[in-house]
């Protein structure tokens, strides 16, 4: 019999799976220019290069992303891992636009699996009475689009091999974290109904739905400037600054994304409200420096305005996160974090797709321009319909309670 880790241990164990899950999704970013440079495809196809990551990865979401509350946890995120494998093995011996094709578009089936039972199972794992479940979905995905960003471009830029190192040093994690998803304690028992969960159906509990209505246009604007940033941050360097270094470009999306981990962290103890709020407020602010910087081709503006944003980014996303997870009953997660996920994903490729396609007719530096703008007004409008009287959250002051493991499981009372 394989021995369970206690679940503290476990916590700390999937906390890691799910930022590595997205260091991953991050890592080619950086590498988009060598990429277009190496096979030779045009600023239309890099739109679709990072479409069909997205579409993937919706599809996960949509239709797989409830199945873990009916399997349970362990077998759906194994299978998960054993897609991103494959990802990262195709990343490994691509020689063509379709070859690295096909790994965006495994790696956003495993991306969208995961992320949805991932985020369940630190709901499930927190110790009882807190909210760091919510905490660490907050900030793991951040801070590994942060590492994951930043280790792509710095090995590009350095390592031999530069489109090839990074998915090496990923893929021995991943392999390694698999090896322990047998070590897992189950938190979710299986329960009827696994086929009908295969609908692709956005299922967001009753007792949430006002609290997720409210939280949408936050979603919406947060998430369209990350597409922003992982999508064209490094073309917008070499085109408008000059900036052709593969590590300057894992670091901006680093920055982005390390601020926003690090603001989510130090934050932690603001309630769901007021993080939502103060989360909009900066992230306005960075997005009127991003403008500016732009227009004003200041590079020393635009790293400010960068980590700005990533702040107000981080903060405001983890107060919808804490405000929503407490509304869920545990075979209930599962569904909400694929809801969440949907829509902020959603927001994070739409925009982001048709500003390549508007980039093809009045150019990168213009469309970049007014996408930043575009993303300002709806973050502002969002924030305005947070502080709108009678708008405050139904999400808990006072963390909430997530169901204990069951003792078959063999875990204990324990939480981490």
């Amino acid at each position: 019999m394989v021995p369970r880790l206690t679940p503290p241990v476990a916590f700390v164990v999937v906390g890691a799976t799910l930022g590595t899950v997205l260091a991953a999704a991050s890592a080619p970013s950086p590498l988009y220019p060598a990429y277009q440079q190496a096979f030779g495809f045009s600023a239309a196809t890099l739109t679709v290069v990072f479409a069909v990551y997205v579409l993937a990865l919706l599809w996960a979401l949509l239709v797989v992303g409830r199945l873990s509350d009916h399997l349970g946890r362990r077998p759906v995120l194994a299978a998960a891992l054993v897609l991103l494998l494959g990802s990262l093995g195709l990343f490994l011996t691509a020689d063509d636009t379709s070859t690295l094709l096909l790994a965006r578009v495994v790696q956003g089936l495993a991306t969208g699996t995961a992320t949805a039972v991932l985020g369940a199972y630190l709901l499930d794992l927190q110790r009882y009475g807190t909210q760091r479940g919510s905490l660490v979905n907050g900030v793991a995905p951040t801070a590994g689009l942060a590492v994951g960003g930043l280790l792509a471009g710095v090995l590009a830029q350095y390592a031999p091999l530069p489109l090839r190192t990074v998915y090496s040093v990923l893929a021995v994690v991943v392999a390694g974290l698999l090896l322990a998803v047998p070590s897992l304690p189950e938190t979710a028992p299986r329960r009827p109904g696994a086929l009908g969960s295969l609908r692709p159906v956005l299922a967001v509990p009753g007792a949430a739905r006002r609290v997720f209505a409210r939280s949408v246009p936050a979603m919406v604007s947060t998430w369209s400037l990350g597409g922003l940033m992982l999508s064209v941050s490094g073309s917008v360097l070499a085109t408008r600054f000059g900036v052709t270094d593969h590590a300057v470009s894992g670091l901006v999306i680093g920055a982005f994304s390390g601020a926003g981990a690090l603001a989510s962290f130090l934050a932690r103890g603001l309630t769901s409200p007021v993080l939502t709020r103060a989360g909009l407020s900066v992230l306005v602010v960075g997005l009127v420096g991003f403008t500016g910087a732009l227009a004003a081709t200041s590079l020393p503006l635009l790293a400010v305005a960068v980590v700005v944003a990533g702040a107000g980014f981080g903060t405001s996303f983890l107060g919808m996160l804490r405000a929503l997870s407490a509304l869920a009953q545990p075979h209930e997660r599962s569904a909400l974090m694929s809801a969440v996920y949907t829509v902020s994903y959603l927001a994070f490729s739409v925009p982001a797709v048709v500003a390549g396609v508007v980039a093809g007719r009045i150019g990168l530096s213009r469309t970049v321009l007014g996408y930043a703008a575009l993303v300002a007004v709806l973050a502002a409008g969002a924030l305005a319909a947070e502080l709108l009287p009678g708008s405050r959250r139904a999400g808990p002051t006072v963390p909430a309670a997530p169901a204990r493991v069951p003792a078959a499981t063999g875990c204990g009372a324990g939480r981490s």
